[in-house]
This record gives structure tokens, sequence and C-alpha cells, in this order.
């Protein structure tokens, strides 16, 4: 998508896909200005040294995705909203229910209420695997994000107000990534693994970006896009890190399933194949979709899950991409 010239917001913008996402737009994109929109003036003041050369061109805006009036006057002129801010820890949104909730549902809203209020062509929200058959509240409430985004072009009415989502797994290396917790417990010699056959899908944040950025190329409005990416076994991940370590199993936690889905089979009846990914339709959808060139229907009873995969990263491939990551604090 041809983003030069253009007013770009990115609410958790100083987070790892946020950071990112700044970085690739000065580089190739030579948007007119970049609005970060997040609550932690520390991480804020880290992304200003980082990129101080593009300073004028970046403006750092302190704010929640709590808060409407804050979030509607942040918006205002701005031509594409990339709504990234959300608590996704798992033990942290279990342990606190209202909060993630608050960020995560209402911020959503928020989001939606002040895109249509300020005629924002763009808008498109990060979403998570993990909202597909929730097993826990951080999945409960992303898919309740996913919805209100969908709808929310129901709710624009005569605005130019635009919404869709992305829909993606892990991401390499980023903050309560598998891969930092595995090399801050590798001089110990101890790994701990909660389940020898647990799979999650696996992808990086420059993956990540780019297919952000193709899907607003690409959106007209209520779609779920989905990337198609590789799988990794969590094992395989622990002999990439440490291959001399001890594996030690402790269970499976609370709120966490053996495998990842991605895309249901009851999702994969009104989605269609592109060449790089699937696009999800809305069921209920009150205005015009786009159409999806070259989509292709599924067979019967297609689901894509991270054990079914056709892709895998093997050992070799997964200690590449975990060079360049830290270790946890």
């Amino acid at each position: 998508m041809n983003l030069q010239g253009k007013t770009i917001l990115i609410t958790g913008g100083t987070g790892s896909f946020g950071s990112k996402l700044v970085e690739v737009l000065l580089e190739s994109h030579d948007p007119a200005a970049i609005r970060i929109f997040s609550r932690d003036e520390l991480k804020q003041s880290q992304l200003r040294r980082r990129f101080a050369d593009d300073d004028d061109r970046i403006r750092y805006l302190i704010g929640d995705v709590r808060d409407l009036p804050r979030l509607t006057r942040a918006t205002r002129g701005v031509d594409v909203i990339v709504h990234a801010a959300a608590l996704k820890q798992v033990p942290i949104c279990e342990y606190n229910p209202f909060e993630a909730v608050q960020t995560n549902v209402v911020g959503a809203e928020n989001v939606v209420s002040a895109a249509i209020e300020n005629d924002v062509p763009l808008t498109i929200a990060l979403s998570s695997d993990k909202a597909v058959n929730p097993v826990n509240l951080y999945g409960a409430t992303k898919l309740c994000a996913e919805k209100i985004v969908t709808q929310g072009n129901a709710y624009s009415g005569d605005s130019r107000a635009r919404f869709a989502n992305v829909r993606y797994g892990n991401v390499v290396g980023s903050r309560g990534s598998v891969i930092p917790l595995f090399k801050a417990q590798a001089p110990t010699g101890i790994l701990t693994i909660t389940d020898v056959r647990m799979t999650r899908f696996w992808i990086t944040l420059e993956q990540a970006v780019d297919f952000v950025l193709d899907s607003l190329g690409r959106m007209g409005g209520g779609e779920v896009f989905v990337p198609k990416i590789p799988s990794m076994r969590v094992t395989d991940m622990a002999q990439a890190l440490a291959p001399d370590a001890e594996q030690r199993i402790i269970g499976i936690r609370p709120g966490e399933k053996l495998h990842e889905v991605l895309l249901t089979e009851d999702e994969a009846r009104h989605s269609l194949e592109t060449e790089d990914g699937f696009v999800i339709l809305p069921e209920h959808a009150s205005w015009p979709l786009r159409e999806v060139e070259d989509g292709r229907p599924f067979p019967s009873g297609f689901h894509y899950s991270s054990d079914q995969n056709d892709h895998w990263l093997g050992v070799d491939e997964l200690t590449e991409m975990a060079a360049g990551v830290g270790a946890a604090l």
C-alpha cells in the first residue's frame, strides 16, 4: 500500500510490533507523520532516542485506549490507524480480568468510535491465534475485539471509515516469547517444557509488519486476514537454543493449548484462500464487501492448525531465527 505522505497512528506504538512498524514505515514508506499512542513515557523516551534522526515526523502521544476523548483527539486528521495496543500476557489477564476487558475489549470499541468520529479511512487491528476457540481470558477478549472491529463497518454509516483485522501466531522474540525465556534459562542447564507435544505457529516481526501493511492495501472492510506461516515444535526450539540442556517437563499451564488454530472449519465456509494466506469474510455484513482477487474456496472440513501444517521449521532454522533475540530479564 502507498503510505507516502499519510499520517499514521499506532496504538501500542512502543511495543515490539509497533516499534518495528515505525522502523519499516520510515525506511520504506515516507509517511508525513507517525503518531505513537501509548501509556508508557519511559518506552516513548527510549523510542525517541532510537529514531532521533526522524524526530520531526514522529509524534509521541501519552494516552490509553480506554480513554475515548484522548483517543478521539489523537486520531484527528489521521489517514490510517494500526491498533496494536493490548494486554497480552495470559496469566496477567487471568489475574486481572477487569483490566484485560477494559484494554482489549473497550479499547477496541474506543478505537472504532474515534475512527468513525474523525472519518479515518482505514483501521486495521492486530488479533491473535488465541482468539480462535479461546480457552483463556486473553483469547476471549481478542475474539470480542475482532467482532467489534469487524462490525465497526456497520456502525460507520455514511463515514468513509473502514475496519479490518489481522490474525497471526506467536512472534519471534516478542515480549513474553519463549525464546527470551529459554535463553535466560540456558545457563542453568535446564529448560522448562510444558508438554513435549506442543506446537505453535511462528512468525517474525518483519513478516508480521509486512503482512499488516499488505492487508491494509487489500482491505475493503470487515475482513480478517490470516497469513500462511510455519509451525514449530517447542522441543525443537529448546534443542536449537540449548542442545545440551535438560528439557524438564513441568506440565501444561492453565489456559494453554497443545496446538493453536488460525482458521476453524466453521470459518473456512465463509473464507477464501489466497497465495500468501486466507481471508475470513464477515457473515453479517450490511455494507458492500471488496472482492478478494484470486480467492479460492476451501474443500469441506478444512481447518488451519499448528499441528496440521505443511510447513515446519527445523532446529537449524529455529537456531538462525533466534540468534538476534535477547534473553528475558
